[in-house]
């Protein structure tokens, strides 16, 4: 890869910057993306964030630099973006963006819950707005669905990959499921869409580009948006509303706003596409930390302590959209509940216009990378994993407390009583009137003394009056007034309001006093005549009272409870346990006898009546009817014969007593014994939990093993693709470096520092004896098939020791000669690991060589037998041979310097001149003849002629000059 630009070079000036995630299966849909983008000046700046395993050096960016012309970088802290050059996050680390820079950070979560393409999304939404797109690759889990929301919220635009084309389709069907994505494509079509929507939603500079729709036509679609959806947003922010439009024209590819309005008269599923565009569903558990921390003490334990007991706490969270927030709100309660040790009793109503998005609130199903909003303690505690690395489902205890609804805030009655409404990050897309509206709505609907929650970037504005600030940093407001319900305010989003003021019934306090009298009637005769009745479950926890049972019941010491078995006064506690227990076992109802019941220092006669009521939350529940007898009544004891004499009457009773006294002490101790089981099997359930509760710690721990694994896996499917396509690479080379070797002829011995063989080419064969089982012998172990040629491994050693490459030539025991050459092996690191030694065929050569030397003494000793002067010259005139003839007439001495004796016998006043003729001829290219005098050895001039003849190759290209002189005055 390139080296990155300096920080200080000129920025150029980019339309949008491009964030891509991908996991398992990403690198072939990344090379077929970059493959498919077309060279040239895009104005965009791509950002590649991949699980990359932390342990391996990654080597994506080199191979995306293959598959294009743009720059590729691996992305440094504080590092520039700039349009046309791609950045390849590190491995171990995570990725942001900040006004245009790449900042790099290490991980905060630790390996197997990180959530990089999230993280990487999320700031490049903060810092990019509008000019911020995501594209989501294949991978497993579902890293980048939280992210592409948030893209979606700041008016950007989201990609994914056709499920059915990734390798793994986790990661594009959980963006594609949130209902932010505009584009579902192949990898390799998504360059074309891409450039065709920057290209009409953005100009050349990095301005967004201003939608330009009228007035009118603005007006007509949202008359047309409010036909389709039944939702009014004329009094949304303009300027937003007119960008969001403009957003989906450059999807649907429209340029003029009256185009775009046919369109959406003719395609029904464009209105639902800019409705949801419109609906801003940017959330997340616990958004804003901070605020959600003041939430839970400063306001959270107040309302706790100022609601009477037994009432529910009432919560309202309009705009819940997918209802991370109102599931927050009622995790916070339900851990303040816990701290006191309190059941819960909340009522969060959540209310949206997106029915799309109730329904997902509803199910409270959500993805894995939730994880990296909540921390893992209360993740654990509230939220249930469907499968490994899948899905989460919120508890149940806090699914219940929540009510989702369809409900419209602007047009819509408000609820009522309420303790806390939490609208957040709503307001900023609304016109400043309606906000004067709501926060009425909301002092009306609030309890007094209750409580609002506002998003960071909202106010109360001129509404100052209606609250006041408890947290003014965080956002969070008291209800003003004296305590009385504040006005609800009319107008024609809340037309209900004043039908419901005006047609209210005449003489409601005649009706209410009537109402009044019926009821203390019926108390009346209730207190006088009506039966005492208990309704309990088949282990006597009392479930309702009815009519005065101070009688028969008084609390029992120790715990507090409310069971009838422990609470039932003297004479009915063992009657009573009886008479439950053969209801519930045979679901019939039983009836006592008039039973003698102690009560205020006296005893009552009381018939009792069990009898198995059916209800719907089990098979049973059991009523228990006690009826007092009237005095004069029948006492329940049977009577006392007139006949029988009084003597044998008394023995009678005292029998009876006697045996009714034994009675009693064998059922007081099997109440005894059943009580000593009853806390063994309390004790044994305590075990039993604590048991449970260590598994599922167990559990959870294992889950969180299962994540990291997954994690790993990914990262390892990514390292693993990145290898198979340098192993390919690397086997390409191979291959090709192979038929080369083979191509050329040329035998080549690889041996390592001990001179061990490492490998050879099978042209070496014709020199040296080997197979394929010598690899790892010793080069000294193989027998050379040369003639007088023995210092193979000494001159391989001499190389390793002196790194000075040697050649030879060598002669085999067949005829053939090679060049010998050895040098040392060197690494791309410039690091000596063993020696290569080469044979390269010179047979031919050699043989040539020998012919034209043979040739050459022959061309000598035929010239040197001419009575003439015989020399030769270089293809531009230079003398560089003298025959013996020269010599012998001229009486010099054969030197190394040919030219120099030559032109050294001219003489001195013509040589000038004759040099000039000799280079005219010479530049002619042909024969020529030429004469000038040469000096004898006596010093005496003598006039030669002299014919210069060309010497030109089997190309025709001159090459020498072969030259004779004779003299022109044999005489003298």
């Amino acid at each position: 890869m390139p080296s990155p630009p300096a920080t200080d070079a000129p920025r150029r000036s980019y339309r949008a910057v491009v964030g891509i995630g991908a996991s398992a299966g990403g690198l072939a849909a990344l090379e077929a993306f970059f493959t498919a983008l077309p060279p040239g000046d895009s104005g965009l700046a791509f950002v590649v964030v991949q699980h990359l395993s932390p342990d391996c050096k990654s080597i994506l960016g080199e191979l995306i630099q293959r598959r294009t012309c743009l720059a590729v970088f691996e992305a440094a802290d504080l590092m520039p973006v700039q349009a046309n050059c791609v950045y390849i996050i590190p491995p171990n680390s995570d990725l942001a963006l900040q006004q245009g820079t790449l900042q790099v950070l290490e991980p905060s979560d630790p390996r197997g819950q990180r959530s990089p393409i999230n993280f990487f999304f999320r700031s490049l939404a903060q810092d990019q707005r509008e000019r911020a797109i995501g594209i989501v690759l294949s991978g497993t889990g579902s890293d980048g669905a939280l992210g592409v929301r948030a893209i979606k919220g700041e008016g950007g635009l989201v990609m994914a990959q056709e499920p059915k084309s990734a390798e793994y389709d986790g990661m594009p069907l959980s963006a594609i499921a949130t209902g932010q994505v505009d584009y579902v494509q192949l990898p390799a079509e998504m360059p074309a869409q891409l450039l065709a929507y920057v290209g009409r939603a953005f100009t050349a500079g990095a301005q967004i580009q201003a939608p330009g729709i009228p007035d009118e036509v603005l007006r007509k679609i949202v008359l047309r948006l409010h036909g389709q959806t039944g939702h009014d947003f004329s009094l949304y922010k303009q300027d937003n509303l007119a960008r969001r439009i403009a957003r989906r024209m450059a999807v649907v590819q429209v340029d003029r706003g009256e185009d775009y309005l046919g369109y959406l008269e003719q395609s029904w599923s464009e209105g639902e596409a800019l409705f949801r565009d419109l609906l801003i569903g940017v959330t997340r558990f616990f958004r804003d930390p901070m605020a959600f921390q003041a939430l839970q003490e400063k306001v959270i334990p107040r309302i706790f302590a100022d609601r009477p007991p037994g009432a529910p706490i009432r919560v309202w969270v309009p705009g819940c959209s997918t209802g991370e927030e109102a599931y927050s709100i009622a995790i916070l309660l339900q851990e303040h509940a816990d701290s006191l040790q309190q059941n819960c009793k909340a009522q969060i109503f959540a209310t949206d216009i997106d029915r799309q998005a109730i329904d997902h609130a509803r199910s409270g199903l959500y993805p894995a990378s939730i994880a990296a909003d909540i921390s893992p303690p209360r993740l654990a505690r509230h939220f249930t994993p469907l499968e490994e690395g899948g899905p989460y489902t919120v508890h149940k205890r806090i699914r219940e407390m929540l009510i989702f609804s369809e409900h419209n805030v602007i047009s819509d009655p408000p609820f009522g009583r309420l303790h806390l409404i939490s609208f957040r990050n709503v307001l900023i897309y609304l016109d400043v009137e309606l906000h004067k509206k709501l926060f009425a709505i909301f002092n009306y609907a609030l309890h007094p003394g209750g409580y609002l929650f506002l998003g960071s970037a909202e106010s109360l504005g001129e509404c100052g009056s209606l609250f006041h600030p408890l947290d003014r940093k965080e956002k969070i407001y008291q209800r003003s007034g004296d305590g009385r319900p504040g006005r609800l305010p009319l107008g024609r989003h809340h037309p209900y309001r004043l039908t419901e003021l005006t047609d209210r019934p005449p003489r409601a306090s005649t009706a209410k006093r009537s109402h009044t009298f019926r009821e203390l009637t019926e108390r009346a005769l209730l207190q006088e005549y009506a039966a005492a009745a208990i309704l309990v479950d088949k282990y006597g926890e009392i479930l309702y009272l009815h009519g005065r049972t101070g009688s028969y019941l008084e609390p029992a010491p120790g715990e507090a409870g409310l069971n009838v078995l422990k609470m039932a006064r003297e004479g009915l506690r063992r009657p009573l346990t009886g008479a439950l227990n053969q209801a519930v076992a045979h679901s019939q109802k039983i009836d006592l006898g008039a039973l003698r019941v102690r009560s205020n220092g006296g005893h009552v006669a009381v018939n009792v009546s069990v009898r198995p009521v059916p209800a719907q939350s089990e098979p049973f529940l059991y009523l228990i009817i006690m009826m007092a007898q009237e005095e004069g009544g029948a006492t329940g004891f049977p009577p006392v014969p007139v006949e029988m004499a009084v003597p044998e009457l008394d023995r009678r009773v005292i029998a009876l007593q006697e045996e009714l006294r034994v009675q009693q002490e064998q059922l007081q101790a099997a109440y005894e014994e059943l009580e000593i089981s009853n806390q063994d099997l309390q004790s044994a359930n305590e075990e039993m939990q604590s048991i449970n509760e260590e598994l599922q710690s167990a559990n959870e721990e294992l889950q969180t093993s299962q994540e990291e694994l997954q994690s790993i896996n990914e990262e390892l499917s990514t390292v693993n693709s990145e290898l198979q396509s340098k192993v390919a690479d690397l086997s390409q080379a191979n291959n090709d470096m192979n038929n080369l070797l083979a191509g050329t002829g040329v035998g080549t011995v690889f041996v390592d520092h001990k001179l061990k063989i490492v490998r050879f080419t099978p042209a070496v064969t014709q020199v040296i004896n080997l197979i394929p089982g010598d690899v790892g012998r010793p080069v000294a172990d193989i027998v050379p098939n040369l003639v007088g040629y023995d210092r193979l491994v000494a001159d391989v050693e001499q190389v390793l020791d002196t790194l000075a490459s040697r050649d030879v030539e060598v002669e085999t025991r067949t005829g053939n000669w090679f060049l010998l050459r050895i040098r040392p092996y060197r690494t791309l690191e410039n690091v000596i690991e063993g020696a290569v030694i080469t044979f390269v065929d010179i047979t031919e050569m050699r043989k040539v060589q020998e012919d034209l030397t043979a040739r050459e003494q022959w061309l000598r000793q035929l010239a040197n037998t001419l009575p003439l002067l015989v020399w030769t010259c270089g293809a531009e005139g230079q003398c560089d041979y003298l025959g013996p003839q020269w010599y012998a007439y001229t009486g010099q001495s054969p030197t190394a310097h040919p030219e120099a004796d030559w032109a050294g016998r001219l003489p001195e006043p013509e040589r000038a001149k004759i040099l000039v003729v000799w280079g005219e001829g010479i530049r002619a290219g042909q024969t020529f003849t030429a004469e000038f005098p040469i000096a004898a050895q006596d010093g005496i001039y003598h006039q030669f002629r002299s014919w210069a003849v060309p010497l030109r190759d089997a190309a025709g290209m001159l090459t020498r000059w072969f030259v004779t002189s004779s003299k022109l005055d044999p005489g003298g």
